[in-house]
């Protein structure tokens, strides 16, 4: 997996606690929806390059 990937997977699950905590805050569902569903979004690109690096090991 290369560093920008890594990176930007990070930085999408950073922006999502942020959306969560945020719509947690002033009782937005909505976007606290958004950045739980972010969140996932960067946990299951982080598993696929997971798969990807092990299989080039």
């Amino acid at each position: 997996m290369g560093i920008d990937d890594k990176v930007k997977n990070a930085a999408q699950d950073a922006k999502g606690k942020v959306k969560e905590g945020w719509g947690k805050l002033t009782d937005d569902e909505r976007l606290e929806a958004e950045g739980k569903a972010d969140q996932v979004a960067a946990d299951v690109k982080q598993a696929g390059e997971n798969v990807k690096d092990a299989f080039k090991k």
